[in-house]
């Protein structure tokens, strides 16, 4: 499995406009991606502003795979001037 972490921090503004983009990413993933096994999409109310995204691939290919899809291409270029921040980190399953 592959993981990958983001955070965003989403101008105050454009909160309201940026959650249903985001929930219609996740879903799409998970729907039309084989290799998408979980898009989880998390706030909190103490930070408003803060969107937190859990996602598991079978692999890093798989999640290069989700970055040039149409559905991602579309929820990046419409939301690029909503977010403040973006932090992206990813990590490797430890095979034993």
């Amino acid at each position: 499995m592959f993981a990958v972490v983001v955070t965003f921090q989403i101008k105050p503004e454009h909160i309201t406009d940026f959650m249903p983009l985001m929930l219609q990413n996740a879903q799409t993933s998970r729907r039309e991606e084989p290799g998408c096994h979980q898009f989880d999409v998390a706030t909190s109310p103490d930070r408003p502003g803060e969107v937190f995204l859990y996602e598991l691939y079978d692999d890093e290919a798989a999640f290069e795979a989700h970055l040039k899809t149409t559905h991602f291409k579309t929820f990046d270029e419409k939301t690029a001037p909503m977010i403040a921040a973006k932090t992206v980190i990813t990590y490797a399953e430890v095979v034993q």
